[in-house]
């Protein structure tokens, strides 16, 4: 596996989390969780983008350097980590209201 696209969809998911956290603050959890809950969405978006069979998108275990595939991965970390922080982050503070 090349490890190119795996810190881009774990950095890009971290953006991702902190980006969303910034346009819905009302489920943001601090720039840390937003963070760590945005390189696990990436990490996962990547994921399941490699066992989906996209790989020529330049996911983990393509190996393709292409700015465009580079471009690609980093756009699929940002979506995938800033949607899983939202998930959490709206299940976190639905729970704490209910408390």
């Amino acid at each position: 596996m090349d490890i190119l696209p795996l810190i881009t969809v774990l950095v890009s998911g971290a953006i991702g989390g902190n980006l969303a956290g910034q346009l819905m603050p009302r489920v943001s959890m601090g720039r840390v969780f937003n963070s760590l809950f945005g390189i696990i969405g990436g990490g996962l978006g990547g994921y399941l983008f490699d066992q989906f069979g996209m790989t020529g998108t330049g996911v983990p275990g393509s190996g393709s350097k292409d700015v465009m595939n580079i471009l690609t991965t980093f756009a699929g970390g940002c979506l995938s980590g800033g949607t899983i922080m939202l998930i959490i982050g709206y299940f976190i503070k639905l729970k704490g209201k209910k408390d």
